[in-house]
């Protein structure tokens, strides 16, 4: 049995870089050549990208974990390591990604985007790439960087323009496969529907013939719309009763509504009080949903025509566009194809103009997969001090600290960007300890930097102020990205 999936979490992680290395050439006569130590490869990415092909998010939830390539480690002669190779795992078209904090990275709602949810590690520098005029003979290369790793949450919110709303059982799936060719599970019980449907549906020249009882005209212009017909509706579900936000999530995109009522007096409700109950829980989910396109479909005309004419009259006094009929014998489905397709050109434009002044505040994709951040923090935390940022951790954690000539190379690069300089200001004093990217140091700077009364040091608070670190432009030897 296929199984229906729209939220997972998945953990990601990028490769890491491969290590350069640290290689001198070896020539007749000429025992202590010139450094030739190659550069590791990078490593892979992971990488969501959708798909029209994919349905569902249940491959993930049997299996959450994945990772891509590592990148290979350099060689003599200057030969760079391979990249690792990139995973990219396809998503459904309208996946919403998440991180562990809440935070929307992207929201994939075009066929073919992507989304870099896990950057490899940078590729580190063999000892050819540290030659100068200074260093003829460097002994130490750059150690690979390690990949992004984390938790993700996908949620798939489906791409619909028509979201058919309504109560279990009200007749929503028998709507969707008059209107277009969708074949949904269709039976005399609630809760039928357990999984969304999507249709497309088509009008044009000629439509207006088909499907009995009326309307349309033969002149309306050819427009292709999706419909959903999503999980039925129950009181409570804005709280999570019943489907609940497994129904509601896939209503947010829809650009317009249909209100499908039930007229049939086999289970004795008021389609009245069912549309009250059906705008109070969107209201409550999402308060923007009731101010979209929308239109009451009374339907099972053809079962209990009386309650139709009873309740229509009240609910186009209320304000609604009402329309009638039976997804059963097809009467007025051609009137409700055109008047759909009439809404959905609507809100298109509608949604084309908010976005062309920026009030559509639908989240964006940002690719996660810079990450070069140029300032860094100094806070105190119990005896010493801890230095963060993304470059200098990047710095510490790419140094193998088991060499001294790597060490040295290391702690120019500091002082060269104003990490001792900011430590000094901040209070640290000789001998205190200092934190980088998990690695403990002990702060033995150059005097001149350090203030000779201790009371003139800066508050840490004020250090800890990336605005306040040294110019990041001031560190040299970055080397390349």
């Amino acid at each position: 049995m296929s199984m229906f999936v729209d939220q997972v979490k998945v953990h990601v992680a990028g490769g890491r870089g491969g290590s350069g290395v640290t290689s001198f050439a070896r020539q007749p006569f000429e025992p202590k050549g010139r450094p030739d130590g190659g550069d590791g490869g990078h490593g892979g990415s992971v990488v969501l990208r959708t798909s029209t092909d994919v349905a569902t998010l249940v491959d993930y939830h049997h299996r959450p974990h994945r990772k891509a390539g590592n990148g290979r480690h350099g060689e003599g002669d200057q030969r760079r390591g391979a990249d690792g190779e990139d995973v990219v795992l396809l998503v459904p078209v309208g996946t919403v990604v998440r991180d562990a904090d809440g935070e929307v990275l992207g929201d994939l709602v075009a066929d073919g985007q992507e989304l870099v949810a896990a950057p490899g590690g940078r590729g580190g520098r063999g000892n050819a790439a540290f030659k100068s005029a200074q260093r003829r003979g460097p002994r130490f290369h750059e150690l690979g960087e390690p990949g992004v790793e984390r938790w993700l949450v996908l949620e798939l919110k489906l791409v619909a323009d028509v979201a058919l709303v309504g109560y279990p059982n009200a007749g929503k799936s028998s709507l969707i496969a008059r209107l277009s060719a969708a074949k949904p599970k269709i039976a005399d019980y609630p809760f039928t529907t357990l999984t969304p449907n999507l249709g497309v549906v088509r009008t044009g020249a000629g439509d207006h013939l088909a499907g009995g009882g009326g309307g349309g005209s033969a002149d309306t212009d050819e427009v292709d719309y999706v419909i959903a017909d999503v999980p039925g509706l129950v009181q409570g579900a804005s709280t999570g009763r019943g489907l609940g936000h497994e129904f509601l999530r896939h209503v947010e995109r829809a650009g317009v509504l249909v209100h499908v009522l039930d007229c049939a007096s086999y289970e004795q409700r008021d389609p009245r009080a069912d549309l009250e109950t059906i705008v109070g829980e969107l209201t409550a989910y999402q308060a923007d949903l009731v101010e979209r396109p929308s239109l009451v479909w009374l339907n099972k005309v053809d079962a209990d025509r009386d309650t139709a004419e009873i309740v229509r009259p009240d609910l186009e006094e209320a304000g609604w566009e009402v329309l009638a009929g039976s997804a059963v014998t097809g009467e007025g489905l051609a009137r409700l194809r055109h008047r759909l397709a009439a809404l959905v050109t609507l809100a298109r434009v509608q949604r084309r103009e908010a976005r062309e002044e920026g009030a559509d505040d639908r989240p964006v994709l940002r690719p996660a997969g810079d990450r070069r951040g140029e300032g860094f923090a100094v806070t105190r935390i119990g005896e010493g001090y801890r230095v963060s940022g993304e470059r200098v951790e990047r710095w510490v954690v790419m140094t193998d600290l088991d060499n001294p000539e790597a060490v040295r190379h290391l702690q120019g690069r500091l002082v060269r960007a104003g990490v001792e300089r900011a430590l000094a200001r901040a209070g640290a004093r000789p001998g205190e300890d200092v934190e980088i990217a998990g690695a403990v140091f002990t702060f033995d700077p150059d005097l001149a930097d350090v203030p000779a009364d201790p009371d003139q040091a800066a508050d840490p608070d004020q250090a800890a102020d990336p605005d306040q670190a040294a110019d990041p432009g001031q560190a040299a030897d970055e080397g390349p990205p």
